[in-house]
Protein backbone atom coordinates (compact mmCIF):
# COMPACT_ATOMS: atom_id res chain seq x y z
CA UNK A 1 0.00 0.00 0.00
CA UNK A 2 3.25 2.07 0.72
CA UNK A 3 3.87 2.13 -3.08
CA UNK A 4 0.74 3.02 -4.27
CA UNK A 5 0.97 6.15 -1.82
CA UNK A 6 4.45 6.72 -3.16
CA UNK A 7 3.26 6.44 -7.04
CA UNK A 8 0.72 8.22 -6.89
CA UNK A 9 1.97 12.01 -6.59
CA UNK A 10 4.21 11.35 -9.44
CA UNK A 11 1.55 9.69 -11.93
CA UNK A 12 -0.56 12.86 -11.22
CA UNK A 13 2.77 15.07 -11.56
CA UNK A 14 3.73 13.10 -14.87
CA UNK A 15 0.14 13.40 -16.29
CA UNK A 16 0.21 17.06 -15.72
CA UNK A 17 3.07 17.73 -16.92
CA UNK A 18 2.76 15.62 -19.91
CA UNK A 19 -0.60 17.20 -21.05
CA UNK A 20 0.19 20.31 -20.49
CA UNK A 21 3.14 20.45 -23.02
CA UNK A 22 2.64 20.43 -27.07
CA UNK A 23 2.34 17.91 -28.95
CA UNK A 24 5.41 16.61 -31.14
CA UNK A 25 3.29 17.33 -34.73
CA UNK A 26 3.02 20.69 -33.21
CA UNK A 27 6.91 21.50 -32.09
CA UNK A 28 7.34 20.30 -35.71
CA UNK A 29 5.04 22.77 -37.65
CA UNK A 30 6.74 25.42 -35.59
CA UNK A 31 10.23 24.72 -36.65
CA UNK A 32 8.79 24.56 -40.03
CA UNK A 33 7.17 28.03 -39.59
CA UNK A 34 9.63 29.71 -38.04
CA UNK A 35 11.18 32.44 -40.37
CA UNK A 36 10.03 34.47 -43.09
CA UNK A 37 7.23 33.92 -45.59
CA UNK A 38 5.42 35.78 -48.53
CA UNK A 39 1.47 35.84 -48.62
CA UNK A 40 1.06 35.25 -52.76
CA UNK A 41 -2.39 34.55 -53.21
CA UNK A 42 -5.80 34.91 -51.49
CA UNK A 43 -8.38 33.07 -53.29
CA UNK A 44 -12.35 32.25 -52.81
CA UNK A 45 -14.73 28.92 -52.97
CA UNK A 46 -17.28 31.33 -54.58
CA UNK A 47 -16.70 33.15 -57.63
CA UNK A 48 -17.87 36.89 -57.14
CA UNK A 49 -17.07 40.60 -56.66
CA UNK A 50 -15.84 40.41 -52.63
CA UNK A 51 -14.89 43.55 -50.89
CA UNK A 52 -13.42 41.87 -48.02
CA UNK A 53 -11.15 43.40 -44.68
CA UNK A 54 -8.58 40.79 -43.38
CA UNK A 55 -8.17 40.37 -40.10
CA UNK A 56 -10.17 43.70 -39.72
CA UNK A 57 -6.95 45.17 -41.40
CA UNK A 58 -6.71 46.18 -45.05
CA UNK A 59 -8.49 45.01 -48.26
CA UNK A 60 -7.21 41.50 -50.17
CA UNK A 61 -5.11 43.50 -52.82
CA UNK A 62 -3.24 44.93 -49.53
CA UNK A 63 -1.90 41.44 -47.84
CA UNK A 64 -0.99 40.20 -51.65
CA UNK A 65 2.90 40.63 -51.51
CA UNK A 66 3.06 40.73 -47.96
CA UNK A 67 5.77 39.50 -45.79
CA UNK A 68 5.46 37.79 -42.86
CA UNK A 69 7.87 36.53 -39.97
CA UNK A 70 7.03 33.74 -37.63
CA UNK A 71 9.14 33.92 -34.45
CA UNK A 72 8.38 30.52 -32.90
CA UNK A 73 10.06 30.35 -29.86
CA UNK A 74 7.58 33.24 -27.87
CA UNK A 75 4.92 32.41 -30.90
CA UNK A 76 5.25 36.05 -31.94
CA UNK A 77 5.61 37.61 -35.20
CA UNK A 78 5.54 40.74 -37.55
CA UNK A 79 3.84 41.17 -41.14
CA UNK A 80 4.29 44.37 -43.44
CA UNK A 81 1.30 44.78 -46.40
CA UNK A 82 3.21 45.45 -49.82
CA UNK A 83 0.89 47.48 -51.95
CA UNK A 84 2.05 50.88 -52.10
CA UNK A 85 -1.53 52.07 -51.74
CA UNK A 86 -1.72 50.78 -48.42
CA UNK A 87 -0.62 51.53 -44.67
CA UNK A 88 3.08 49.69 -44.98
CA UNK A 89 3.45 50.31 -41.00
CA UNK A 90 4.79 46.72 -39.06
CA UNK A 91 1.82 45.12 -37.70
CA UNK A 92 2.39 42.46 -34.56
CA UNK A 93 0.60 39.51 -33.89
CA UNK A 94 1.12 36.26 -31.85
CA UNK A 95 -0.27 32.93 -32.81
CA UNK A 96 -0.86 29.64 -31.27
CA UNK A 97 -0.66 26.08 -33.43
CA UNK A 98 -3.18 23.68 -32.13
CA UNK A 99 -3.65 20.01 -33.21
CA UNK A 100 -7.10 19.57 -33.93
CA UNK A 101 -7.10 15.55 -35.65
CA UNK A 102 -4.09 13.90 -34.76
CA UNK A 103 -4.95 11.16 -37.23
CA UNK A 104 -4.65 13.52 -40.32
CA UNK A 105 -2.55 16.21 -38.65
CA UNK A 106 -4.61 19.03 -39.72
CA UNK A 107 -4.12 22.16 -37.59
CA UNK A 108 -5.76 25.44 -36.69
CA UNK A 109 -4.17 28.27 -36.09
CA UNK A 110 -5.26 31.15 -34.14
CA UNK A 111 -3.75 34.69 -34.82
CA UNK A 112 -4.17 37.56 -32.52
CA UNK A 113 -3.15 40.89 -33.83
CA UNK A 114 -0.94 42.82 -30.79
CA UNK A 115 0.79 46.12 -30.46
CA UNK A 116 4.88 46.10 -30.37
CA UNK A 117 5.10 45.00 -27.21
CA UNK A 118 2.92 41.78 -27.66
CA UNK A 119 -0.10 43.41 -25.58
CA UNK A 120 -3.52 43.45 -27.79
CA UNK A 121 -5.26 46.91 -27.90
CA UNK A 122 -8.52 46.30 -27.96
CA UNK A 123 -8.34 42.76 -26.30
CA UNK A 124 -9.61 40.63 -29.52
CA UNK A 125 -9.62 37.45 -29.22
CA UNK A 126 -8.19 36.80 -32.55
CA UNK A 127 -8.53 34.80 -35.50
CA UNK A 128 -9.12 30.94 -36.11
CA UNK A 129 -7.73 29.72 -39.23
CA UNK A 130 -7.29 26.08 -40.66
CA UNK A 131 -3.22 25.37 -41.10
CA UNK A 132 -4.69 23.17 -44.01
CA UNK A 133 -1.09 23.09 -45.19
CA UNK A 134 2.78 23.56 -44.58
CA UNK A 135 6.04 22.24 -45.91
CA UNK A 136 9.34 24.06 -45.89
CA UNK A 137 8.34 26.13 -49.17
CA UNK A 138 4.67 26.18 -48.92
CA UNK A 139 1.87 27.68 -46.23
CA UNK A 140 -1.82 27.64 -46.31
CA UNK A 141 -4.19 29.15 -44.14
CA UNK A 142 -8.15 28.62 -44.65
CA UNK A 143 -10.87 31.25 -43.14
CA UNK A 144 -14.42 30.15 -42.92
CA UNK A 145 -16.78 32.44 -42.54
CA UNK A 146 -20.51 32.87 -43.60
CA UNK A 147 -21.75 35.09 -46.01
CA UNK A 148 -25.77 36.04 -46.05
CA UNK A 149 -26.02 32.77 -44.17
CA UNK A 150 -24.17 30.77 -46.76
CA UNK A 151 -20.20 29.39 -45.86
CA UNK A 152 -17.50 31.28 -47.46
CA UNK A 153 -13.93 30.36 -47.53
CA UNK A 154 -11.10 32.61 -47.97
CA UNK A 155 -7.71 30.69 -48.90
CA UNK A 156 -4.60 32.45 -47.94
CA UNK A 157 -1.33 30.81 -50.03
CA UNK A 158 2.25 31.82 -48.48
CA UNK A 159 5.79 30.97 -50.00
CA UNK A 160 9.16 30.86 -48.34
Amino acid sequence: MKKLKILTPFLILLLITSSCGSTKVVRQSKRVIKGNWTLNQITYDKSDNFKISLFDDAAQNCFEGSTWQFISNNNSGTYTLKSTSCDQQLRYFKFTIIEVDKITGLHDFLLKPTNAKGKSENNDKGYRLKLTQLSDTNMQWQLSLFVEGSPFLINMNFIK
